[in-house]
């Protein structure tokens, strides 16, 4: 059994409790008029200002694992790992483009997903409903990750009774982090995770500079960790301070796909709709970059690990416990605590947003679109609070029952799947060209083929689903196989929709105009919208 970290334990806890008392505080903060309206629960009343969007948005894309994976992958591979810097980099002026004109299309149609627009768009329930379940089917993977972030955390804190103890002795921690989580997202919806990024975000830049700053000092200097690793790599093959010549297509490949599906995440598009005006979000894609700088930084300590000899000798070291056993080994206990708490609670932000737009998405495209149309708003929210609690407790399963790489290799697959909604969502803010049994079968074709090509790879733990990137047909690079199952889809789209539209094949009515486009919160025809229950 592992000695337990008692200072950093009780720090941990208080920062725990503190966070959990606002969780449900939050249920009274900007509080509903008509607190039983999936508007409210689910989106916060579409009320968030600029900050509050922009620490909601830093919550929910920079998430627990984004503080262990990201350290661990350039620990593990090096340079390549430092492939999420420049993604997240390439997405914000990428997403600019689009994301006002989400916002304001769905405002005034009272849009709560991207499958909402989807329907409204194109007038296919079927389409819908794919991208819907695309979503969940995404988001499933990227929740059981943040409790993963969660346990690596109290492993190294040494809770839970070691490895030989019972399975619930073990797990109990993480059933009291589970518990909370559920009962605080039940309560108070999106404006608890609203309230907690606040807490998430300042630990989470207080520990990243002190880390910067601090750790460099305790191990010689920046020079001296930079030699470290490339002798470290040097003798063990594992990586490499530069990106080797065959590995450029694959990074440049993966930066670039992975910029494109930041955005098609539900949960991503949650923070976005919550915000009260366009020029709101306007601004959040301006100032989001602030992030890349701080994920930039937060990258350095995967060497910084490998210089202060994290992991040497041990064959079978964890590469995800490479920063929180940093943070113990270098950090006094107290300030370890803190740090410990900054990935606790950047894991609890992003699970509580995740789980909400998975309901969301249950309960508007699935429940109201499929199996009660009749469903009142009091009706919504009563479903998405339950779909909310049952999307945690699959993802505990899924935690509690699977190896970790299982869910590390899922949430990669997670990644090529939503990446595979961008033609219909993307294509649909500008131009209705695109025939929706087109759009579904792009879709069919990019995830069959990513699907495919991916539980054909193999790595040193798994025989299926071991990597992301595969030969490109036609060009021979090895690439990242979410943008070429996306070109496929595109493809495929395309063709089909010009084979349909010259045979005259009956398309589905777009409940939307132009203007609505560009609608912001304080215009007349925003003000003088219908109900948004009607819509569908």
């Amino acid at each position: 059994m592992k000695d337990v970290n008692v200072p950093a334990l009780v720090v941990f806890v208080l920062f725990f409790a503190l966070v959990t008392v606002m969780g449900f505080l939050a249920s009274r903060w900007r509080r509903a008029d008509d607190a039983a309206h999936l508007d409210e629960w689910g989106l916060g009343g579409r009320s968030f200002g600029t900050w509050v969007t922009w620490f909601l948005l830093g919550g929910d894309l920079y998430t627990a694992y984004t503080f262990v994976a990201v350290p661990a992958a350039v620990y593990a591979t090096g340079a390549a790992g430092f492939f999420a810097v420049p993604y997240t980099i390439i997405a914000y002026p990428l997403v600019f483009l689009f994301l006002p004109r989400l916002w304001s299309v769905s405002r005034v149609h009272g849009y709560v997903t991207p499958a909402d627009f989807v329907r409204g768009r194109y007038g296919s329930r079927p389409l819908s409903l794919v991208v819907a379940l695309t979503g969940i089917l995404a988001t499933m993977p990227y929740i059981a990750l943040q409790l993963v972030g969660i346990q690596a955390v109290l492993d190294v804190l040494g809770v839970g009774g070691g490895e030989n103890a019972n399975w619930f002795v073990k797990d109990l921690p993480l059933f009291i982090a589970f518990g909370v989580l559920a009962a605080y997202t039940y309560s108070s919806g999106l404006r608890a995770p609203a309230l907690i990024a606040f807490v998430k975000d300042a630990l989470v830049y207080i520990v990243i500079i002190v880390a910067v700053i601090y750790i460099p000092i305790r191990l010689g200097g920046y020079g001296h960790i930079f030699d470290s690793v490339a002798e470290h790599f040097k003798q063990t093959k594992a990586g490499s301070l530069t990106i080797p010549d065959n590995k450029q297509w694959t990074y440049a490949t993966l930066g670039l796909g992975s910029a494109m599906a930041l955005f098609m995440y539900p949960h991503s598009v949650t923070g976005v709709l919550a915000s009260k005006s366009r020029n709101t979000v306007r601004r959040n894609m301006a100032i989001m970059p602030a992030y890349s700088l701080m994920l930039g930084l937060l990258a350095l300590l995967g060497f910084m690990a490998i210089a202060a000899g994290v992991g040497k000798g041990d064959k079978g070291f964890n590469s995800q416990l490479s920063v929180p056993q940093l943070f113990a080994n270098m950090f006094p206990d107290w300030f370890t605590g803190v740090a410990f708490a900054a990935i606790g609670i950047g894991a609890l932000v992003p699970a509580a947003i995740m789980s909400i737009a998975a309901a969301n998405l249950f309960t508007r495209n699935v429940y109201k679109d499929w199996l009660k149309p009749s469903a009142t708003p009091a009706d919504e929210t009563r479903v998405a609070k339950a779909v909310s609690l049952l999307v945690k407790v699959g993802a505990l399963v899924f935690v509690l029952g699977m190896d970790k790489q299982a869910a590390i290799n899922l949430q990669l697959l997670g990644g090529l799947w939503i990446l595979q909604t961008f033609v219909a969502i993307v294509g649909g803010l500008f131009t209705r060209w695109f025939h929706h049994w087109a759009l579904f079968a792009g879709w069919a074709a990019g995830m069959v083929y990513g699907t495919w090509k991916a539980y054909g790879i193999a790595s040193p733990k798994t025989k299926h689903f071991g990597g992301n990137a595969a030969e490109i047909p036609g060009i021979g690079e090895i690439g990242y196989i979410g943008l070429t199952a996306f070109v496929l889809n595109l493809v495929v789209a395309v063709v089909l929709t010009l084979v349909l539209r010259a045979f005259n094949a009956p398309d589905g009515p777009d409940e939307t105009k132009p203007s609505d486009y560009s609608a912001d919160a304080g215009d007349d025809e925003l003000k003088n919208a219908p109900e948004p229950v009607a819509a569908h």
